[in-house]
Protein backbone atom coordinates (compact mmCIF):
# COMPACT_ATOMS: atom_id res chain seq x y z
CA UNK A 1 0.00 0.00 0.00
CA UNK A 2 1.48 3.35 -1.02
CA UNK A 3 1.02 6.47 1.08
CA UNK A 4 -1.33 9.11 -0.28
CA UNK A 5 1.17 11.87 0.15
CA UNK A 6 4.26 9.66 0.25
CA UNK A 7 7.19 9.75 -2.09
CA UNK A 8 7.33 7.34 -4.98
CA UNK A 9 8.45 3.92 -3.87
CA UNK A 10 7.79 4.45 -0.17
CA UNK A 11 5.68 1.52 1.00
CA UNK A 12 3.51 1.16 4.07
CA UNK A 13 3.85 -2.25 5.79
CA UNK A 14 1.21 -4.80 4.81
CA UNK A 15 -1.96 -4.75 6.87
CA UNK A 16 -2.39 -7.43 9.53
CA UNK A 17 -5.03 -10.05 8.58
CA UNK A 18 -8.42 -9.07 9.98
CA UNK A 19 -7.66 -5.35 9.75
CA UNK A 20 -8.16 -2.67 7.16
CA UNK A 21 -6.54 0.73 6.86
CA UNK A 22 -6.13 3.49 4.34
CA UNK A 23 -2.92 5.20 3.22
CA UNK A 24 -2.00 8.46 4.98
CA UNK A 25 -3.24 11.61 3.29
CA UNK A 26 -3.06 15.39 3.63
CA UNK A 27 -6.15 16.91 5.19
CA UNK A 28 -7.21 20.54 5.80
CA UNK A 29 -8.25 21.08 9.40
CA UNK A 30 -10.11 24.23 10.41
CA UNK A 31 -11.86 25.22 13.61
CA UNK A 32 -12.89 28.21 15.68
CA UNK A 33 -11.43 28.75 19.15
CA UNK A 34 -13.16 26.71 21.84
CA UNK A 35 -13.99 28.29 25.16
CA UNK A 36 -11.43 26.19 27.03
CA UNK A 37 -8.68 27.54 24.74
CA UNK A 38 -9.30 31.25 25.31
CA UNK A 39 -6.46 33.21 26.87
CA UNK A 40 -3.95 30.36 26.47
CA UNK A 41 -0.87 30.10 24.26
CA UNK A 42 -1.22 28.14 21.02
CA UNK A 43 1.55 25.66 21.88
CA UNK A 44 0.02 24.95 25.27
CA UNK A 45 -3.37 24.25 23.68
CA UNK A 46 -1.98 22.04 20.91
CA UNK A 47 0.22 20.01 23.27
CA UNK A 48 -2.55 19.40 25.81
CA UNK A 49 -5.30 18.65 23.27
CA UNK A 50 -3.15 16.14 21.36
CA UNK A 51 -0.63 13.54 22.55
CA UNK A 52 0.29 11.80 19.29
CA UNK A 53 3.58 13.69 18.92
CA UNK A 54 6.22 14.92 21.31
CA UNK A 55 6.29 18.40 22.82
CA UNK A 56 9.40 19.28 20.83
CA UNK A 57 7.76 18.27 17.57
CA UNK A 58 4.78 20.54 18.24
CA UNK A 59 7.18 23.41 19.01
CA UNK A 60 9.08 22.78 15.79
CA UNK A 61 5.94 22.52 13.65
CA UNK A 62 4.46 25.73 15.03
CA UNK A 63 7.75 27.59 14.71
CA UNK A 64 7.75 26.46 11.07
CA UNK A 65 4.47 28.30 10.54
CA UNK A 66 2.18 25.36 9.72
CA UNK A 67 -0.76 26.89 11.60
CA UNK A 68 -2.58 30.11 10.82
CA UNK A 69 -4.98 32.12 12.96
CA UNK A 70 -7.40 34.35 11.08
CA UNK A 71 -5.39 33.80 7.91
CA UNK A 72 -2.03 34.84 9.36
CA UNK A 73 0.85 32.57 10.37
CA UNK A 74 0.65 31.95 14.11
CA UNK A 75 3.59 31.74 16.51
CA UNK A 76 3.75 29.11 19.30
CA UNK A 77 3.24 31.75 22.01
CA UNK A 78 0.30 33.52 20.36
CA UNK A 79 -2.62 33.96 22.75
CA UNK A 80 -5.91 32.52 21.47
CA UNK A 81 -8.81 34.96 21.50
CA UNK A 82 -12.57 34.49 21.25
CA UNK A 83 -13.65 34.15 17.63
CA UNK A 84 -10.20 33.16 16.33
CA UNK A 85 -10.26 30.96 13.21
CA UNK A 86 -7.52 28.35 13.23
CA UNK A 87 -6.34 26.45 10.16
CA UNK A 88 -3.80 23.72 9.67
CA UNK A 89 -2.98 21.12 7.03
CA UNK A 90 -2.18 17.81 8.70
CA UNK A 91 -0.88 14.50 7.42
CA UNK A 92 -3.50 12.05 8.67
CA UNK A 93 -2.45 8.55 9.70
CA UNK A 94 -5.75 6.87 10.49
CA UNK A 95 -5.36 3.87 12.80
CA UNK A 96 -6.30 0.47 11.38
CA UNK A 97 -9.80 -0.80 12.11
CA UNK A 98 -11.46 -4.19 12.09
CA UNK A 99 -12.12 -5.71 8.68
CA UNK A 100 -15.55 -6.83 9.91
CA UNK A 101 -17.98 -5.04 7.58
CA UNK A 102 -20.78 -2.68 8.51
CA UNK A 103 -24.09 -4.50 8.05
CA UNK A 104 -27.34 -2.83 7.03
CA UNK A 105 -30.08 -4.83 8.75
CA UNK A 106 -33.01 -2.75 7.49
CA UNK A 107 -33.62 0.16 5.13
CA UNK A 108 -37.01 1.83 5.51
CA UNK A 109 -37.21 4.27 2.60
CA UNK A 110 -40.74 5.38 3.43
CA UNK A 111 -39.94 6.36 7.02
CA UNK A 112 -36.39 7.37 6.11
CA UNK A 113 -34.09 5.47 8.42
CA UNK A 114 -31.58 2.62 8.46
CA UNK A 115 -30.87 -0.04 11.06
CA UNK A 116 -27.20 -0.99 11.02
CA UNK A 117 -24.88 -3.34 12.90
CA UNK A 118 -21.66 -1.45 13.64
CA UNK A 119 -18.50 -3.49 14.21
CA UNK A 120 -16.30 -2.64 17.16
CA UNK A 121 -13.21 -0.48 16.44
CA UNK A 122 -14.80 2.20 14.21
CA UNK A 123 -16.20 5.42 15.67
CA UNK A 124 -19.62 6.65 14.63
CA UNK A 125 -18.42 10.00 13.33
CA UNK A 126 -15.11 11.76 12.70
CA UNK A 127 -13.09 12.41 15.84
CA UNK A 128 -9.44 12.45 16.84
CA UNK A 129 -7.36 10.50 14.34
CA UNK A 130 -10.43 9.02 12.62
CA UNK A 131 -12.05 10.71 9.64
CA UNK A 132 -12.62 8.24 6.80
CA UNK A 133 -12.76 5.04 8.88
CA UNK A 134 -16.03 6.02 10.57
CA UNK A 135 -19.57 4.70 10.34
CA UNK A 136 -20.88 7.91 8.74
CA UNK A 137 -18.10 8.01 6.12
CA UNK A 138 -18.52 4.32 5.29
CA UNK A 139 -22.29 4.64 4.84
CA UNK A 140 -21.78 7.57 2.50
CA UNK A 141 -18.72 6.38 0.55
CA UNK A 142 -19.30 2.62 0.37
CA UNK A 143 -23.10 2.39 0.47
CA UNK A 144 -23.82 5.56 -1.46
CA UNK A 145 -26.07 7.40 0.99
CA UNK A 146 -25.98 11.11 0.29
CA UNK A 147 -26.71 12.12 3.87
CA UNK A 148 -27.11 10.26 7.16
CA UNK A 149 -27.86 11.62 10.64
CA UNK A 150 -26.59 10.16 13.90
CA UNK A 151 -28.92 10.79 16.84
CA UNK A 152 -27.06 8.59 19.30
CA UNK A 153 -23.67 6.99 19.26
CA UNK A 154 -21.87 3.86 20.34
CA UNK A 155 -18.34 4.04 21.70
CA UNK A 156 -15.69 3.18 19.14
CA UNK A 157 -14.87 -0.11 20.90
CA UNK A 158 -18.55 -1.11 21.21
CA UNK A 159 -20.34 -3.06 18.50
CA UNK A 160 -24.00 -3.42 17.73
CA UNK A 161 -27.25 -1.87 16.64
CA UNK A 162 -27.79 1.74 15.64
CA UNK A 163 -30.81 3.46 14.11
CA UNK A 164 -29.58 5.97 11.54
CA UNK A 165 -32.07 8.46 10.04
CA UNK A 166 -31.62 9.49 6.41
CA UNK A 167 -33.70 12.67 6.72
CA UNK A 168 -33.69 15.62 9.11
CA UNK A 169 -37.37 15.07 9.96
CA UNK A 170 -36.76 11.51 11.13
CA UNK A 171 -33.64 12.64 12.96
CA UNK A 172 -35.57 15.30 14.92
CA UNK A 173 -38.23 12.80 15.91
CA UNK A 174 -35.76 10.16 17.06
CA UNK A 175 -33.56 12.70 18.85
CA UNK A 176 -36.57 13.79 20.90
CA UNK A 177 -37.19 10.17 21.94
CA UNK A 178 -33.59 9.67 23.06
CA UNK A 179 -33.52 12.96 24.96
CA UNK A 180 -36.85 12.28 26.68
CA UNK A 181 -35.69 8.80 27.70
CA UNK A 182 -38.46 6.84 25.96
CA UNK A 183 -36.06 4.65 23.96
CA UNK A 184 -35.50 1.26 25.60
CA UNK A 185 -31.91 0.10 25.11
CA UNK A 186 -30.53 -3.38 25.80
CA UNK A 187 -26.88 -4.39 25.62
CA UNK A 188 -25.02 -7.63 26.24
CA UNK A 189 -21.58 -7.81 27.86
CA UNK A 190 -19.10 -10.46 28.97
CA UNK A 191 -17.60 -9.46 32.30
CA UNK A 192 -15.06 -10.89 34.72
CA UNK A 193 -16.08 -13.23 37.51
CA UNK A 194 -19.37 -14.81 38.54
CA UNK A 195 -21.95 -12.04 38.30
CA UNK A 196 -24.77 -12.34 40.90
CA UNK A 197 -28.05 -13.91 39.85
CA UNK A 198 -31.21 -11.85 39.82
CA UNK A 199 -31.59 -8.18 38.97
CA UNK A 200 -28.73 -5.87 39.98
CA UNK A 201 -29.21 -2.09 39.84
CA UNK A 202 -26.36 0.44 39.86
CA UNK A 203 -27.14 4.16 40.25
CA UNK A 204 -23.70 5.65 40.85
CA UNK A 205 -23.11 9.16 39.38
CA UNK A 206 -20.49 9.38 36.61
CA UNK A 207 -17.97 12.09 35.76
CA UNK A 208 -15.49 12.54 32.89
CA UNK A 209 -12.18 13.46 34.52
CA UNK A 210 -9.82 13.26 31.53
CA UNK A 211 -11.27 14.32 28.20
CA UNK A 212 -8.10 13.48 26.28
CA UNK A 213 -8.07 9.84 27.40
CA UNK A 214 -11.87 9.65 27.67
CA UNK A 215 -11.69 8.45 31.27
CA UNK A 216 -14.80 8.35 33.46
CA UNK A 217 -15.14 7.51 37.14
CA UNK A 218 -17.82 7.25 39.79
CA UNK A 219 -17.83 10.62 41.57
CA UNK A 220 -20.31 12.29 43.95
CA UNK A 221 -20.33 15.40 41.74
CA UNK A 222 -20.98 13.42 38.58
CA UNK A 223 -24.17 13.11 36.56
CA UNK A 224 -26.97 10.75 37.57
CA UNK A 225 -26.72 7.36 35.88
CA UNK A 226 -28.72 4.15 36.27
CA UNK A 227 -28.16 0.70 34.80
CA UNK A 228 -30.06 -2.55 35.39
CA UNK A 229 -28.12 -5.82 35.00
CA UNK A 230 -29.34 -9.41 34.63
CA UNK A 231 -27.02 -12.39 34.39
CA UNK A 232 -27.58 -14.60 31.35
CA UNK A 233 -24.88 -17.20 31.99
CA UNK A 234 -21.71 -17.92 33.95
CA UNK A 235 -18.87 -19.75 32.16
CA UNK A 236 -16.57 -21.40 34.68
CA UNK A 237 -13.94 -22.26 32.07
CA UNK A 238 -13.10 -18.56 31.69
CA UNK A 239 -14.50 -17.33 35.02
CA UNK A 240 -16.63 -14.83 33.16
CA UNK A 241 -20.33 -14.01 32.89
CA UNK A 242 -22.55 -12.95 30.01
CA UNK A 243 -24.82 -10.17 31.28
CA UNK A 244 -27.83 -8.30 29.87
CA UNK A 245 -27.44 -4.56 30.50
CA UNK A 246 -30.27 -2.01 30.42
CA UNK A 247 -29.02 1.59 30.72
CA UNK A 248 -31.81 3.97 31.70
CA UNK A 249 -29.57 6.99 31.17
CA UNK A 250 -27.00 7.65 28.47
CA UNK A 251 -23.76 8.68 30.16
CA UNK A 252 -20.36 8.19 28.55
CA UNK A 253 -18.95 4.70 29.30
CA UNK A 254 -21.90 4.12 31.63
CA UNK A 255 -22.11 0.32 31.37
CA UNK A 256 -18.33 -0.09 31.47
CA UNK A 257 -17.87 2.04 34.61
CA UNK A 258 -20.89 0.61 36.44
CA UNK A 259 -19.68 -2.95 35.82
CA UNK A 260 -16.22 -1.95 37.05
CA UNK A 261 -17.74 -0.37 40.18
CA UNK A 262 -19.63 -3.62 40.89
CA UNK A 263 -16.37 -5.57 40.68
CA UNK A 264 -17.15 -7.23 37.34
CA UNK A 265 -15.48 -5.14 34.62
CA UNK A 266 -15.85 -6.13 30.96
CA UNK A 267 -13.43 -9.01 30.49
CA UNK A 268 -11.30 -7.51 27.73
CA UNK A 269 -11.72 -3.82 28.50
CA UNK A 270 -8.21 -2.37 28.17
CA UNK A 271 -9.19 0.69 30.22
CA UNK A 272 -11.54 -0.34 33.01
CA UNK A 273 -10.41 -3.96 33.46
CA UNK A 274 -6.66 -3.48 33.69
CA UNK A 275 -4.91 -4.15 36.98
CA UNK A 276 -1.81 -2.23 35.84
CA UNK A 277 -3.96 0.92 35.70
CA UNK A 278 -6.29 0.51 38.68
CA UNK A 279 -4.41 -1.78 41.04
CA UNK A 280 -5.58 -5.02 42.63
CA UNK A 281 -9.16 -3.79 43.29
CA UNK A 282 -9.49 -2.70 39.62
CA UNK A 283 -11.81 0.15 40.58
CA UNK A 284 -14.31 -1.94 42.53
CA UNK A 285 -16.30 0.37 44.79
CA UNK A 286 -14.77 3.42 43.11
CA UNK A 287 -11.55 5.31 43.81
CA UNK A 288 -10.61 8.02 46.30
CA UNK A 289 -11.93 11.46 45.33
CA UNK A 290 -10.05 13.62 47.90
CA UNK A 291 -8.49 16.55 45.94
CA UNK A 292 -4.72 16.67 45.61
CA UNK A 293 -2.25 19.06 43.94
CA UNK A 294 0.46 16.40 43.52
CA UNK A 295 1.83 16.17 39.97
CA UNK A 296 5.05 14.89 38.44
CA UNK A 297 6.67 15.35 35.05
CA UNK A 298 6.25 12.48 32.57
CA UNK A 299 9.23 10.14 32.26
CA UNK A 300 10.36 8.00 29.32
CA UNK A 301 10.33 4.21 29.72
CA UNK A 302 13.56 2.75 31.10
CA UNK A 303 14.56 1.07 27.86
CA UNK A 304 14.36 4.41 26.01
CA UNK A 305 15.89 6.58 28.72
CA UNK A 306 19.23 6.83 26.92
CA UNK A 307 17.56 7.37 23.55
CA UNK A 308 15.68 10.38 24.83
CA UNK A 309 18.51 11.97 26.81
CA UNK A 310 20.28 15.09 25.70
CA UNK A 311 23.29 13.01 24.64
CA UNK A 312 21.48 11.93 21.50
CA UNK A 313 21.16 15.52 20.38
CA UNK A 314 24.59 14.91 18.88
CA UNK A 315 23.24 12.56 16.19
CA UNK A 316 23.21 14.20 12.76
CA UNK A 317 21.69 12.51 9.73
CA UNK A 318 23.39 14.77 7.21
CA UNK A 319 26.34 14.55 4.89
CA UNK A 320 29.50 15.97 6.39
CA UNK A 321 29.45 18.93 4.04
CA UNK A 322 25.89 19.93 4.89
CA UNK A 323 24.91 22.12 7.82
CA UNK A 324 21.39 23.38 8.60
CA UNK A 325 21.10 27.07 7.84
CA UNK A 326 18.75 27.74 10.74
CA UNK A 327 18.46 26.43 14.26
CA UNK A 328 15.23 26.47 16.17
CA UNK A 329 16.06 27.29 19.77
CA UNK A 330 14.12 25.30 22.36
CA UNK A 331 11.85 27.30 24.60
CA UNK A 332 12.94 27.56 28.24
CA UNK A 333 9.38 27.83 29.46
CA UNK A 334 7.97 24.50 30.58
CA UNK A 335 4.36 23.92 29.62
CA UNK A 336 1.75 21.87 31.50
CA UNK A 337 2.41 18.67 29.54
CA UNK A 338 6.09 18.82 30.45
CA UNK A 339 5.45 19.28 34.17
CA UNK A 340 2.45 16.94 34.49
CA UNK A 341 0.11 19.84 35.23
CA UNK A 342 -1.95 18.97 32.15
CA UNK A 343 -3.48 16.08 34.08
CA UNK A 344 -6.75 17.40 35.40
CA UNK A 345 -6.84 20.56 33.27
CA UNK A 346 -10.04 19.36 31.60
CA UNK A 347 -11.62 17.95 34.74
CA UNK A 348 -14.65 19.79 36.18
CA UNK A 349 -13.45 18.94 39.71
CA UNK A 350 -10.02 18.78 41.40
CA UNK A 351 -8.49 15.32 41.05
CA UNK A 352 -7.34 13.04 43.83
CA UNK A 353 -3.82 11.61 43.87
CA UNK A 354 -5.29 8.19 43.02
CA UNK A 355 -7.09 9.62 39.97
CA UNK A 356 -3.84 11.29 38.84
CA UNK A 357 -2.00 7.98 39.17
CA UNK A 358 -4.70 6.18 37.20
CA UNK A 359 -4.52 8.72 34.35
CA UNK A 360 -0.71 8.58 34.32
CA UNK A 361 -0.68 4.77 34.13
CA UNK A 362 -3.37 4.84 31.44
CA UNK A 363 -1.28 7.23 29.34
CA UNK A 364 1.79 5.04 29.78
CA UNK A 365 -0.13 1.95 28.68
CA UNK A 366 -1.38 3.77 25.59
CA UNK A 367 2.20 4.77 24.75
CA UNK A 368 3.34 1.18 25.25
CA UNK A 369 0.57 -0.13 22.99
CA UNK A 370 1.84 2.23 20.28
CA UNK A 371 5.41 0.98 20.67
CA UNK A 372 6.37 4.13 22.60
CA UNK A 373 6.24 6.07 19.32
CA UNK A 374 5.72 9.40 21.10
CA UNK A 375 8.97 8.86 23.00
CA UNK A 376 10.77 7.83 19.81
CA UNK A 377 9.68 11.02 18.06
CA UNK A 378 12.34 13.10 16.36
CA UNK A 379 12.52 16.47 14.70
CA UNK A 380 13.94 16.57 11.22
CA UNK A 381 15.49 20.01 10.86
CA UNK A 382 16.31 20.69 7.25
CA UNK A 383 17.39 23.77 5.36
CA UNK A 384 13.81 24.90 5.22
CA UNK A 385 11.00 24.74 7.77
CA UNK A 386 8.36 22.03 7.88
CA UNK A 387 5.75 22.71 5.21
CA UNK A 388 2.79 20.86 3.75
CA UNK A 389 3.25 19.98 0.05
CA UNK A 390 2.16 22.08 -2.91
CA UNK A 391 1.57 25.14 -0.73
CA UNK A 392 -1.85 23.71 0.05
CA UNK A 393 -4.33 26.50 0.62
CA UNK A 394 -7.42 26.02 2.78
CA UNK A 395 -10.78 27.58 2.01
CA UNK A 396 -12.13 30.09 4.49
CA UNK A 397 -14.83 28.26 6.47
CA UNK A 398 -18.48 29.34 6.39
CA UNK A 399 -20.13 31.08 9.36
CA UNK A 400 -20.54 29.12 12.59
CA UNK A 401 -24.18 28.26 11.94
CA UNK A 402 -23.39 26.68 8.57
CA UNK A 403 -20.10 24.90 9.12
CA UNK A 404 -19.44 21.28 9.96
CA UNK A 405 -17.29 20.55 13.00
CA UNK A 406 -13.57 20.64 12.14
CA UNK A 407 -14.44 20.18 8.48
CA UNK A 408 -12.01 21.99 6.21
CA UNK A 409 -11.59 22.05 2.44
CA UNK A 410 -8.73 22.78 0.09
CA UNK A 411 -9.03 25.58 -2.43
CA UNK A 412 -8.02 22.98 -5.04
CA UNK A 413 -11.29 21.02 -5.44
CA UNK A 414 -9.49 18.05 -7.02
CA UNK A 415 -7.84 17.34 -3.67
CA UNK A 416 -11.20 17.38 -1.86
CA UNK A 417 -12.60 15.00 -4.48
CA UNK A 418 -9.58 12.71 -4.09
CA UNK A 419 -10.09 12.39 -0.32
CA UNK A 420 -13.78 11.57 -0.83
CA UNK A 421 -12.84 8.94 -3.42
CA UNK A 422 -10.83 6.86 -0.94
CA UNK A 423 -12.43 3.40 -0.84
CA UNK A 424 -13.09 2.42 2.79
CA UNK A 425 -14.07 -1.23 2.37
CA UNK A 426 -11.17 -2.00 0.05
CA UNK A 427 -8.42 0.61 0.32
CA UNK A 428 -6.31 -1.26 -2.21
CA UNK A 429 -9.07 -0.63 -4.77
CA UNK A 430 -8.53 3.12 -4.61
CA UNK A 431 -7.67 4.23 -8.13
CA UNK A 432 -4.15 5.32 -9.08
CA UNK A 433 -5.61 8.65 -10.21
CA UNK A 434 -6.86 9.33 -6.69
CA UNK A 435 -3.46 8.41 -5.24
CA UNK A 436 -1.71 10.69 -7.72
CA UNK A 437 -3.94 13.60 -6.72
CA UNK A 438 -2.93 13.23 -3.08
CA UNK A 439 0.74 12.43 -3.72
CA UNK A 440 3.38 15.09 -3.25
CA UNK A 441 7.10 15.61 -3.06
CA UNK A 442 8.50 15.12 0.42
CA UNK A 443 7.61 18.25 2.36
CA UNK A 444 11.01 18.51 4.03
CA UNK A 445 14.10 16.95 2.40
CA UNK A 446 15.34 13.70 3.91
CA UNK A 447 18.97 14.81 3.91
CA UNK A 448 18.34 16.04 7.41
CA UNK A 449 19.42 16.37 10.99
CA UNK A 450 17.46 14.15 13.39
CA UNK A 451 17.00 15.50 16.90
CA UNK A 452 15.29 13.31 19.51
CA UNK A 453 12.20 15.25 20.48
CA UNK A 454 11.42 13.65 23.79
CA UNK A 455 14.53 14.92 25.52
CA UNK A 456 14.58 16.13 29.09
CA UNK A 457 13.10 19.67 28.96
CA UNK A 458 15.37 20.79 31.79
CA UNK A 459 18.51 19.77 29.86
CA UNK A 460 18.38 22.88 27.60
CA UNK A 461 21.60 24.84 27.90
CA UNK A 462 23.67 21.91 29.15
CA UNK A 463 22.86 19.79 26.09
CA UNK A 464 23.95 22.64 23.81
CA UNK A 465 27.31 22.70 25.58
CA UNK A 466 27.75 18.94 25.21
CA UNK A 467 26.88 19.18 21.53
CA UNK A 468 29.53 21.81 20.99
CA UNK A 469 32.20 19.75 22.75
CA UNK A 470 31.71 16.42 20.96
CA UNK A 471 31.96 15.57 17.30
CA UNK A 472 28.57 14.60 15.77
CA UNK A 473 28.10 11.19 14.20
CA UNK A 474 27.99 11.47 10.42
CA UNK A 475 26.24 9.12 7.99
CA UNK A 476 25.38 9.49 4.35
CA UNK A 477 22.14 10.87 2.99
CA UNK A 478 21.30 7.47 1.49
CA UNK A 479 21.72 5.81 4.89
CA UNK A 480 19.60 8.52 6.48
CA UNK A 481 16.79 7.97 3.98
CA UNK A 482 16.84 4.22 4.57
CA UNK A 483 16.64 4.68 8.35
CA UNK A 484 13.92 7.27 8.07
CA UNK A 485 11.72 5.18 5.77
CA UNK A 486 11.77 2.18 8.09
CA UNK A 487 11.07 4.09 11.29
CA UNK A 488 9.19 7.25 10.33
CA UNK A 489 6.67 8.56 7.85
CA UNK A 490 8.67 10.19 5.09
CA UNK A 491 6.31 13.18 4.93
CA UNK A 492 5.47 14.12 8.51
CA UNK A 493 8.06 11.97 10.33
CA UNK A 494 5.46 10.29 12.54
CA UNK A 495 7.13 7.32 14.28
CA UNK A 496 5.67 4.12 12.81
CA UNK A 497 4.57 1.21 14.97
CA UNK A 498 3.18 -2.29 14.36
CA UNK A 499 -0.49 -2.93 13.71
CA UNK A 500 -2.54 -4.12 16.70
CA UNK A 501 -4.16 -7.53 16.74
CA UNK A 502 -7.81 -7.41 15.52
CA UNK A 503 -9.07 -8.71 18.88
CA UNK A 504 -7.51 -5.67 20.60
CA UNK A 505 -9.80 -3.27 18.72
CA UNK A 506 -13.12 -4.08 20.39
CA UNK A 507 -14.53 -4.93 23.79
CA UNK A 508 -17.16 -7.45 24.86
CA UNK A 509 -20.00 -4.93 24.81
CA UNK A 510 -22.72 -5.06 22.14
CA UNK A 511 -25.89 -3.02 21.55
CA UNK A 512 -28.39 -5.84 21.15
CA UNK A 513 -31.86 -4.29 20.98
CA UNK A 514 -33.50 -0.85 20.71
CA UNK A 515 -37.22 -0.22 21.11
CA UNK A 516 -38.54 3.08 19.74
CA UNK A 517 -41.73 4.47 18.17
CA UNK A 518 -40.33 3.22 14.86
CA UNK A 519 -40.37 -0.34 16.14
CA UNK A 520 -38.25 -2.87 18.01
CA UNK A 521 -34.99 -3.79 16.29
CA UNK A 522 -32.26 -6.22 17.28
CA UNK A 523 -29.11 -7.93 16.04
CA UNK A 524 -27.91 -11.48 16.49
CA UNK A 525 -26.02 -12.24 19.68
CA UNK A 526 -22.27 -11.59 19.25
CA UNK A 527 -20.01 -14.61 18.86
CA UNK A 528 -18.19 -13.92 22.13
CA UNK A 529 -21.46 -14.39 24.06
CA UNK A 530 -21.62 -18.09 23.16
CA UNK A 531 -21.49 -20.61 26.00
CA UNK A 532 -17.95 -21.65 26.85
CA UNK A 533 -16.41 -19.17 24.41
CA UNK A 534 -12.67 -18.58 24.91
CA UNK A 535 -10.29 -15.86 23.80
CA UNK A 536 -6.63 -14.89 23.96
CA UNK A 537 -6.17 -13.16 27.32
CA UNK A 538 -2.46 -12.40 27.05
Amino acid sequence: MTSLGGTEGVQIPATHPGLKKIPPYWYPYTTYAKERWLGRELLEVVSTEFRDRSMEYYRYALESGVTTINGKVASPNQIIQNGDRMENVVHRHEPPVSATPVKILLEDKEREFLVVDKPGSIPVHASGRYYRNTLVAILMSDFGYEKVYTVNRLDRLTSGLMIVPTSSACARKLTHEFVSGTVRKEYVARCKGEFPEGEVVCEEPLLTVDRQMGLNIVHPKGKHAKTIFQRIRYDSNTDSSVVLCKPLTGRSHQIRVHLQYLGHPIANDTVYSEERIWGAKMGKGGIDTTPSDERSAPKPPEHLADSTSESLNRLNLVEASETPETELQPSKKLLPRETGEDIGMGSPVPLSSEAVEVITRLRNMKDEAEDWSRWRDVIFRAKGSLKAPRSLEVKKPPPNNRRRKNKGEFVDQSLNDAIKALNMSSPEATSSEVIDNLTSEVNTPLGVEAVPAASDPSAGAESNTVEAEKEPIQISTAEAIEIARSLYCSECYLPLHPDPKPEQLYIFLHALRYTTSLGCFETEMPEWSAEGWTWDRD
